[in-house]
């Protein structure tokens, strides 16, 4: 018999849907497909590229009310929110089709007599697309689009709980038009997605996930010498100054660490905030975490939907328990939400005072409805503490000091620099981390770079 795949429901716990695993045959056809359309989509002209890429935007926004109850049964975000989504992944596909002919044009050095120069970019080829759950046509499309856009064609492996989003964008791509091969997509086992690194069947790999995973398709690369991209963990802090708007401060980083029941990669997981708004910033931001209604997905009044699985609820209600005997404080009581059950996928948001970097749930990412908030006393001791990590894709500061945040932000090992605002991805900016989170880049013009090679062209044209 096959194995299968199957998309356990955080809702009920139920199987939501169930796909055969691809077999040996299965993989190698696809990614020989994959490499024979190359050839040929290489040398499409950009305009008919970006005419396809636009109607399967447009195709996958008219599926909009198929979507989102099917993201909330998948991976548990509530649908009133499931539209946020698709309007992300709308953002980042148009702007990425609309910066390619910029970002791919050749560049010309300084003119020299004799000699024409200028380098081109080359799509790689064949890439691999291993994307995670949590934003799953949002981490998607981050490299789906404009790998695309450059040449590329591109086979895509989701996440077993979001099984039915690969499917989504291969109705997308079908239905605008993309010639045959060029996008696609396999339901396939771990052991599989590294069978296909180490087998040299890519020519790029762009994953989103965890570190540990991140480690494993590094070790599957090995000596193949293929262009990876990594986006892996993250413990993003934020540090509200003296000088800060107090309340807009407040609803943003209780947005920015609630939002998607914390599982977001850039989410706020640690706040920082300096002594003269401490006792006021703690106390608003209780107040408005008590507002968040838990419950199931599905239900338009839910704010804070379940975790993906009851193992991950489990692993951050550890890190709270681990942080009160500690010596932290929990502010928020569980049985105010009736829907909170220990067992579980559904978990009640915590805020923790009285935390340290002793402390797992103020160092491990918890990738779940927690927060720490520490007291600092100044500028030099928050960017000890924001920097005292093992990873670095954003940091978020809370400050009417632009000048202030510029400084600050120089000196912090991270891959973004918000200020006034946190968990967010603008496409003209690119995305990257530091450390553990990983390495590579995706969006803006930087991001055609890492999907493409250079090739220079160095012709004499006078011999005489």
């Amino acid at each position: 018999m096959a194995d299968y795949i199957s998309c356990i429901s955080p809702v009920d716990g139920r199987v939501y849907a169930k796909r055969p695993v691809a077999t040996k045959k299965a993989i190698t056809q696809t990614f020989f497909n994959a490499a024979a359309a190359q050839v040929d989509w290489k040398n499409v002209a950009l305009a008919e590229r970006a005419r396809l890429c636009s109607r399967a935007v447009d195709a996958m926004l008219a599926m909009k009310d198929e979507i989102v109850p099917e993201l909330a049964w998948q991976m548990g975000r509530p649908v009133r929110y499931g539209a946020g989504e698709l309007r992300g992944f709308e953002e980042r596909a148009r702007h990425m089709i609309s910066i390619a002919e910029t970002a791919l044009a050749p560049i010309v050095p300084e003119a020299k007599e004799g000699f024409t120069r200028y380098i081109k970019r080359e799509p790689l080829g064949v890439v691999f697309t291993i994307a995670p759950w949590n934003y799953p046509y949002l981490t998607a499309v981050n490299s789906i689009i404009p790998a695309i856009m450059a040449g590329n064609t591109v086979v895509l492996k989701h996440a077993s709980n979001t099984l039915l989003v690969a499917e989504r964008f291969q109705q997308a791509f079908d239905k605008a038009g993309l010639p045959k091969g060029v996008f696609q997509h396999l339901v396939l086992s771990h052991e599989q997605t590294a069978q296909i690194i180490a087998g040299g069947l890519t020519n790029m790999v762009c994953f989103t996930g965890s570190v540990a995973a991140g480690r494993a398709m590094e070790q599957a690369a090995a000596g193949r010498f293929i262009n990876m991209g990594l986006e892996l963990g993250g413990k993003d802090p934020a540090y509200v100054r003296a000088d800060a708007d107090l309340n807009h401060a407040i609803e943003n980083l209780v947005d920015g660490s609630f939002f998607n029941s914390g599982q977001s990669c850039c989410g706020i997981e640690r706040i920082y905030v300096h002594k003269s708004l401490y006792k006021d910033f703690v106390a608003g931001f209780i107040d408005l975490t008590k507002k968040y209604v838990l419950g199931s997905p599905l239900d338009e009044a839910t704010t804070l939907g379940p975790m993906i699985k009851a193992d991950a609820a489990g692993f951050v209600r550890k890190q709270i328990a681990a942080a009160v005997r500690a010596g932290a404080k929990a502010h928020i009581d569980p049985k105010s939400f009736p829907m909170d059950k220990k067992g579980t996928p559904y978990m009640a948001p915590q805020v923790l005072t009285g935390v340290n970097h002793q402390m797992g749930v103020m160092i491990e990412e918890s990738f779940g409805p927690v927060i720490g908030i520490m007291k600092v006393s100044d500028d030099e001791e928050a960017i000890n503490l924001m920097n005292d990590s093992a990873y670095g894709l954003t940091c978020a500061l809370w400050t009417g000091d632009e000048q202030a945040a510029r400084q600050i932000g120089d000196r912090l090992a991270t891959g973004t620099v918000f200020m006034n605002r946190c968990d967010y991805l603008d496409p003209a900016l690119t995305w990257t981390g530091v450390k553990d989170t990983g390495r590579g880049a995706t969006l803006s013009v930087v991001g055609y770079e890492a999907l493409t090679r250079p090739k220079s062209y160095h012709l004499r044209t006078r011999t005489a």
